[in-house]
């Protein structure tokens, strides 16, 4: 069971406990799953029971009880405690939850963690307005591609670009100016011609009646050196200003150009490149992958993987680009010792359990190679 599954679990627990006169509620879209924090236990926790506490006007502990009911009866779960004021805390059958962890990811490919349009924030659009900084258009472009993968609607503005921000970093912006609060988010044609801005042609998913609206302010701490920034080209560029947090002031020296293990980059380049060429070298060695029982794999590296999801839906809610980044690093380095262990050695035949190490890999790719593709870096397969 995946966390996207996980998460339906619970609104299903939900649900039937609605239909069987337990709890007197509206049925949430969504259920946030995450790993336990302090003092929680299992493989995933939900505050589902804090937030449903009030409208169903009964302590949070009780709408718990109810809730551990229902999950208990769920496939793949086999154990569900309360801990605190009322967390759910959830553990699932790991061997049957990995296979299906590694089966969903190849199913998805890096479109993995994506959110269906129907299932996003319906009618929520998002303006992003920036300054005339690189790095605040730089941040701008990859959280609106972060905030498109969880089916939110997003219009990017700037106060200033020049050229070789675009034919360098290869950002794009819908409209260049001083922009209005209340300039629309669907502003093409002759409404365009009254604003103040240059107005370039919207994206599809910008375009259409708008229920609502959102604007934020994307205004991280500017990078110091354009010139030298400029000089590491498209993706070291976009690394060195997405990486770091929104409030720490980006390093953009060569750092970001060298292959050693010192640059997070390379490292997350150089695991996606690893998992491809297990892919390649397996075919050549006549075996494919297929998904089934791991044994001897590093527990974190499974993890990283089933926390993407989640990870991409916290970058999206916090226009963080650096929360994609850093995670990428985790499973990069999570998973570069295991990808040594992929293929047969010596005289070995390829078994089931290659098989499986090799879908796993495969998976790991995918990750990556979705993960960079929102922040607009190439996923080179050599290297």
């Amino acid at each position: 069971m995946t966390p996207v599954e996980l998460s339906r679990t619970v609104l299903h627990a939900v649900r039937r406990a609605v239909d069987a006169g337990e709890l007197s509620v509206a049925v949430p879209t969504r259920a946030v799953v995450a790993p336990p924090g302090p003092g929680g236990c299992g493989d995933y926790a939900t505050s589902i029971a804090l937030q449903l506490a009030r409208p169903a006007g009964q302590p949070p502990f009780r709408v718990a009880e109810v809730l551990r009911s229902h999950l208990a009866e769920a496939d793949g779960i086999t154990d569900v405690v309360l801990t605190g004021p009322g967390f759910l805390n959830i553990s699932l059958d790991r061997a049957a939850t990995d296979v299906g962890l590694v089966r969903e990811i190849l199913r998805r490919g890096p479109r993995y963690g994506y959110v269906d349009a129907a299932e996003g924030a319906e009618g929520r659009v998002v303006q992003l307005r920036c300054p005339r900084d690189p790095r605040a258009v730089v941040v701008a472009d990859a959280s609106a591609r972060i905030l498109r993968s969880q089916g939110t609607r997003v219009r990017v503005s700037a106060e200033g670009i020049e050229p070789a921000w675009t034919s360098v970093l290869g950002v794009t912006v819908d409209a260049v100016g001083p922009v209005p609060a209340e300039l629309p988010v669907d502003a093409v044609g002759p409404v365009a011609a009254e604003l103040p801005v240059e107005v370039r042609p919207a994206p599809v998913d910008a375009v259409g009646p708008v229920p609502a609206e959102l604007s934020v302010d994307v205004r991280p701490v500017p990078a110091v050196a354009s010139a030298e920034l400029l000089s590491l080209g498209r993706d070291a560029g976009r690394w060195a200003l997405l990486h770091p947090a929104a409030h720490d002031r980006p390093r953009t020296g060569v750092e970001h150009l060298v292959q050693r293990e010192s640059n997070p980059l390379f490292r997350v380049r150089y695991a996606h490149a690893r998992a491809r060429a297990a892919a390649r070298n397996a075919a050549d060695l006549g075996f494919t992958a297929a998904p089934g029982p791991l044994t001897d794999v590093e527990p974190g590296l499974l993890a990283a993987l089933a926390d993407h999801p989640r990870v991409l839906a916290a970058a999206a809610d916090h226009r963080a680009p650096d929360r994609l980044a850093r995670h990428l690093v985790t499973v990069a380095d999570a998973a570069l010792p295991f990808l040594l262990t992929v293929l047969p050695r010596g005289g070995e035949k390829p078994s089931a359990a290659h098989r499986a190490r090799l879908a796993l890999a495969e998976a790991v790719g995918a990750v990556l190679a979705g993960g960079l593709a929102l922040l607009g870096i190439d996923a080179p397969d050599h290297l």
